[in-house]
């Protein structure tokens, strides 16, 4: 069972590539949103971000114990399951101006898959340089202070998001 939970903490391994481990995490955590958003369903999308949350600090928390480090490098989970939270301006924004839930090809198309990498990368700009709140959340316990910082990332982005569709730098 641990080595389960330490495999799902590392991303399915992704957080064992040697050089940027959160990067290629976060493109996993892209597959996640794109699996989520693929339900047409606003309360699905919900409960996987809500389960995803559950999941990343239950085995990053037991991860740090496994390896015997504080937030461990290889631990990816956090950025898996905030990466889809990266989203929720833009499918709110679709949502309300076509009454119904965007599709998953929505945000891959010629015109917007830009976006979705500035998005991508804004997280992890956000995740790295760790802006108020978001490195004083990591003094939260175990897997909480793991994956704390990673939504706050994410929430980060979705003020970006929003600043930038109001002032008409962002499809909706």
């Amino acid at each position: 069972m641990n080595r389960f939970a330490l495999w799902l903490a590392q991303g399915l391994g992704s957080g064992l590539v040697p050089v940027a481990p959160g990067t290629f995490g976060s493109m996993i955590g892209m597959v996640w949103f794109l699996l989520l958003v693929s339900v047409p369903s606003g309360f699905v999308y919900v409960c996987g971000l809500i389960v995803g949350i559950a999941v990343s600090v239950r085995v990053s928390g037991l991860a740090e114990k496994l390896l015997g480090q504080k937030d461990p490098s290889s631990v990816v989970v956090d950025e898996i399951v905030a990466v889809p939270f990266c989203f929720l301006t833009w499918i709110a924004a679709l949502w309300l101006k076509y009454g119904h839930w965007p599709s998953a090809g929505v945000f891959l198309t010629w015109n917007t898959w830009p976006y979705t990498l500035v998005l991508l990368v804004a997280f992890r700009v956000f995740d790295i340089a760790k802006p108020w709140p978001v490195r004083q959340s990591q003094c939260l316990k175990g897997g909480w202070g793991i994956t704390a910082d990673d939504l706050l990332a994410a929430a980060y982005v979705n003020l970006c998001v929003l600043v930038a569709m109001s002032i008409g730098f962002w499809p909706r």
